[in-house]
């Protein structure tokens, strides 16, 4: 089969290449899925360059621990390993994995759910890391209920764009931060209001901040959330040791001091959530927003799309 092989970190032009390789089989648990679609995020260009370094120990030391690139998907059950009875040959499926940028993909089978009836298999693999990212900041950490005032930033990102929805699926009223160009899909998304970033500051008052940017100060989430307010922690942005993650302590240090609750996530990937994510995309509350989509040799020029901004939503490979 045809896969994205990396097996050194480095600017993605330079690391990824296009390989036949063999097509990997269904282990004992696991479902081999032939891959219709899988997304690019800003994920990706940090596990391409091995950044932060704090995360190596998780993704590879001196390497990349997975030589296929990609971590969520949409395809079809092409085959089942032993112990497999969720799951049956032909059923469309849709979750998170090592190795998506390829024609196949072997996957624990608790790591897949039956793709959602309204989406197509590019939506429905755009959805899973986003998505989670997304719902736990908003309903986890935000504990966004009906009449929460929320602001988000990077509302039209890849997560930005389910945080807004997710919101607003939960009764919230929902200001956006983002760029002018991308202020028609913030609303079209559903924010009762939108705030161009560009104007410099935030706007104040908010019962809850979902900082997805990862650039606010603490004196600047605590201007933008009212007294005892929350300010949720998913973005980062600095050096190549922990990539603004270093922020996130000194926020939290300075929120008791300065009068908000501040908590940062690190996503987690959970069969319940994306289960979850499929009920909210069948009700008609979240629908992903895919912009571009690349075939396997695009995948380098997607990462950098993402990553400079390019792209509305999201960018989704096709292999």
């Amino acid at each position: 089969m045809r896969a994205v092989v990396q097996r050194r970190y480095g600017d993605p032009a330079a690391v990824l290449r296009v390989e036949d390789v063999e097509r990997p089989a269904a282990g004992d648990g696991e479902v081999l899925v032939r891959v219709l679609s899988a997304p690019v995020s800003g994920s990706d260009w940090h596990i391409l360059r091995g950044l932060p370094y704090a995360a190596r120990p998780v993704v590879g030391v001196r390497r990349p621990r997975a030589a296929i690139a990609g971590i969520e998907m949409a395809g079809v059950v092409e085959a089942v390993g032993p112990g497999v009875t969720a799951h049956a040959v032909g059923d469309e499926v849709f979750g998170w994995c090592d190795g998506a940028f390829a024609e196949y993909a072997a996957v624990p089978a608790d790591q897949v759910a039956r793709r959602p009836a309204n989406l197509t298999a590019e939506q429905a693999g755009a959805l899973p890391i986003a998505g989670f990212t997304a719902l736990q900041a908003v309903r986890d950490k935000g504990h966004v209920t009906a009449g929460t005032r929320v602001l988000i930033t990077g509302a039209t990102g890849c997560v930005g764009t389910y945080a807004v929805q997710i919101a607003k699926a939960l009764g919230a009223e929902v200001t956006a931060v983002c760029g002018a160009a991308k202020a028609d899909l913030a609303k079209a998304l559903g924010a009762d209001h939108v705030h161009d970033y560009a104007t410099g500051g935030l706007p104040t008052g908010f019962d809850v901040l979902v900082d997805l940017y990862g650039n606010p100060s603490a004196r600047e989430c605590a201007a933008a959330v009212r007294r005892g307010g929350t300010v949720v922690l998913t973005g980062g942005t600095g050096g190549r040791w922990f990539m603004g993650t270093d922020r996130w302590l000194r926020v939290l240090a300075a929120a008791p001091l300065l009068g908000f609750r501040a908590t940062p996530l690190v996503h987690a990937d959970r069969l319940e959530d994306l289960v979850a994510l499929r009920d909210l995309v069948e009700a008609g509350d979240v629908t992903p927003v895919v912009d571009r989509t690349y075939q396997l040799d695009g995948v380098a020029r997607a990462v950098e799309d993402v990553r400079r901004g390019r792209v509305r939503g999201q960018a989704v490979v096709t292999p």
